[in-house]
């Protein structure tokens, strides 16, 4: 991991060692005692919810090398303590410290959806040339990036890093601790309207992630997305573009989805195409591969690596997963929605073979004024898609089932995750296709796992 001394760390965050030896060593970081495995650098960062400074002790007893605090806790019997004006500050101090010399090149890799999966596919794909480090789950905004680059191995080559965020400002942020050499955009979306005026507030905000590249730094643009290629202008540096309906230096075209779950095209560029099988669901997990071929083969992985890493592609926890059970197959896609996401959801599903399909569908959160007109319109296409029962899960998702239900369709409402899965049928039929999507904050993950269960019992 990435490491140094107390006393090198000190002094990059302009702290004082008020415990500890300044040559005893650290390596990597943490913000969550519990996590602390030996070693590592303890921030006690002080939330909402709450305040770090109440684990010092833990996180020391646990092997920390030492805290970083910005108010006085007890002074510990062993490990160091180091205090300074402001954590989280310090925290960014480090990590800009340390991107000074770890990883040798950064990816950074954003958009409104899609993050998680092109990062991964991107890492896989340099896997087969480099060393290459990529941010674990989401850990992708001003703490968990930090988070990741501090644990990343010293000899590291190139790190694939997933970059989100909320509100205007973060990205600029997060590009200016990570300094990517290349960037990555999937797609501007409406997500977050909560915090933005408009989608082309929300793709300014997206392209904040240039503020870090070097002037010839790489690009890897979606050519089908003109708010992405409006960003893409902005860059003096090189540019590779990635497209299914348009004329892209990456594009797949003859595209056939396979009636149990992914899809078989043909992907071309300038010098010549090759025949992928992408066991992903949906023709946007196509577009996410184009994105993660594209940035791997300007960085110089061989095309019949590209190929091979997608065949053996396996979908993200939440994120599109298929489970088969009892006959009946569930699509565990609870970790996250929106109405992109959604409306591709419910056209892969859909395309599935099966004797009946339903889903179940959470709150799509963070959509402000137009949340009501969105989860109206959602509602509605899930019910042309054929899809019932649907069971609507979160106060916003009533206005989903309130639409569905005009549309003659079965529609229940549940006021919780937790309400939905006690009542849900006892298992899952066989020739059942189950959709299961919602916001990360309506929990629908317990759903999946109710109908898990229920079937593997069936």
């Amino acid at each position: 991991m990435a490491a140094g001394t107390l006393g090198e760390a000190m002094r990059v965050m302009h702290g004082q060692l008020l415990a500890g030896d300044s040559q005893a060593p650290w390596s990597g970081a943490a913000i969550d005692s519990r996590q602390v495995g030996g070693g590592e650098l303890f921030f006690a960062l002080a939330g909402e919810q709450t305040d770090g400074h109440h684990f010092v002790g833990d996180a020391l007893s646990r092997g920390a090398s030492a805290a970083v605090v910005q108010r006085p806790v007890e002074r510990p019997p062993s490990g160091g303590l180091i205090r300074i004006a402001d954590v989280q500050s310090g925290l960014h101090a480090l990590t800009r410290h340390v991107r000074r010399r770890v990883p040798e090149h950064l990816v950074a890799v954003t958009g409104s959806v899609g993050k998680t999966t092109t990062k991964e596919l991107l890492a896989a794909m340099l896997e087969r040339r480099f060393r290459v480090a990529r941010s674990p789950g989401n850990l992708n905004n001003l703490l968990g990036f930090p988070l990741s680059l501090l644990s990343v191995q010293e000899a590291t080559q190139w790190m694939v890093a997933e970059m989100g965020m909320s509100t205007p400002g973060e990205l600029s942020q997060l590009s200016r601790l990570s300094r990517p050499d290349a960037v990555v955009f999937t797609n501007v979306r409406a997500v977050h309207l909560e915090n933005f005026g408009s989608v082309r507030e929300i793709a300014d905000a997206k392209g904040e992630l240039l503020d870090g590249i070097s002037a010839n730094g790489l690009v890897i643009a979606n050519a089908d997305d003109p708010e992405v290629m409006r960003l893409a202008t902005r860059h003096t540096g090189r540019v590779v573009s990635f497209g299914i309906s348009r004329n892209a230096d990456h594009r797949a075209r003859d595209i056939v989805a396979h009636p149990q779950g992914g899809s078989r095209f043909v992907w071309s560029w300038s010098e010549g195409s090759r025949t992928v099988r992408l066991p992903l669901l949906g023709a946007h997990n196509v577009a996410n591969f184009l994105a993660a071929a594209a940035c791997a083969s300007a960085l110089g992985v061989d095309h019949e690596e590209i190929e091979a890493v997608a065949a053996k592609a396996v979908a993200a926890p939440g994120r599109g997963q298929l489970h088969e059970v009892a006959g009946a197959v569930i699509i565990d896609d609870s970790y996250n929605s929106n109405p992109t996401a959604l409306e591709a959801a419910l056209e892969s599903a859909r395309a599935l073979q099966g004797d009946r399909h339903w889903a179940v569908l959470g709150d799509m959160l963070e959509l402000g004024e137009e949340s009501r007109s969105f989860h109206r319109r959602l509602g509605a296409a899930a019910a042309q898609h054929g899809f019932s029962p649907i069971i609507a899960v979160g106060e916003a998702a009533r206005d989903l089932a309130d639409a569905a239900r005009e549309h003659g369709v079965e529609v229940v409402w549940f006021a919780s995750a937790a309400a939905a899965s006690t009542a849900l049928p006892s298992h899952p039929r066989a020739g059942d296709v189950i959709l299961v999507k919602g916001s990360r904050g309506v929990g629908l993950e317990v759903v999946v796992r109710r109908l898990l269960a229920a079937g593997r019992s069936a």
